[in-house]
């Protein structure tokens, strides 16, 4: 027992020791300070990897090592998780090495920092959004660039989600009755991710809600209200001549006939 006990305290200060020597020191010159920090990156300490690389920086700042050092500080927070940390990192990195050979690197490693940072649908898209936009800035800085379809990827699934949460927003309307707000949410669908995977059965819903609308409404507002769900209609035959949807879109777009046609049979024998 006691001689198990000397060894584990043995070993403790062997690793301690090492600790030690992978710490910067004053006195250390820049080049060591710099090794000392990319040792602690290689074995992926990259919260002490962060710390060393910082003072690297602020001892090296103009120098080659001390631009190394930067571009690894941003990597140290991106394999560490810390996302946000990681993006403002990259991006000052590329603030102040616009023309480094890591360019195109930085840049699309700040656009997966806020990738990563894009929460589920239900919530804020604050990163989403910002997400989207560092991707297409990275297609448009770098359109060579054998990333770019990769990016274009990512920029598709991250719009997706956006029309996901309005498409979401819609059908709470359609639940709740709500069906002139509900037509709302499925427009903003159709008009602002016409390419998503919502689209279709977006355009479909709103026929659906105008149709729906028109039946619940007072007597003077139906034809009008009708008379949307077929101009949506309309819509869905340029749109998507041969989707999914197709079929049903068609039934509403009789149901939507038929009740234009009973408003004006209507009209027409409180005339006479």
């Amino acid at each position: 027992m006691i001689r198990t006990i000397t060894i584990l305290f043995i070993a403790a200060l062997a690793l301690a020791s090492c600790r030690s020597q992978d710490l910067i020191r004053p006195g250390d010159t820049l080049e060591e300070a710099f090794e000392k920090a990319m040792n602690q990156y290689e074995n992926e300490n990259y919260s002490e990897a962060a710390r060393a690389f910082e003072t690297v920086i602020s001892i090296g700042r103009g120098t080659d090592i001390g631009q190394d050092a930067q571009f690894y500080l941003a990597e140290s927070h991106f394999y560490n998780r810390r996302y946000l940390m990681a993006a403002s990192e990259y991006s000052r990195y590329v603030q102040f090495h616009p023309n480094s050979t890591r360019r195109e690197l930085a840049d699309f490693r700040e656009a997966i920092s806020y990738y990563h940072l894009s929460p589920r649908y239900k919530l804020d898209q604050t990163y989403t959004n910002r997400a989207i936009e560092r991707f297409r800035l990275f297609n448009s800085r770098h359109p060579n660039s054998e990333r770019a379809d990769e990016a274009a990827e990512y920029i598709s699934e991250l719009r997706d989600k956006l029309a996901r949460r309005d498409y979401n927003a819609a059908e709470f309307y359609m639940r709740t009755n709500r069906y002139n707000s509900a037509a709302i949410y499925y427009d903003l669908v159709i008009d602002n991710y016409p390419e998503s995977s919502y689209a279709e059965r977006s355009l479909y819903r709103q026929i659906e809600a105008y149709v729906l609308y028109a039946e619940n409404s007072v007597e003077r507002r139906q034809e009008e209200r009708f008379e949307k769900a077929l101009d949506s209609y309309s819509t869905f035959l340029q749109l998507f001549p041969q989707g999914e949807y197709r079929s049903r879109a068609e039934d509403l777009y009789d149901r939507a006939q038929r009740g234009v046609q009973r408003v004006r049979e209507r009209d027409s024998v409180a005339q006479n």
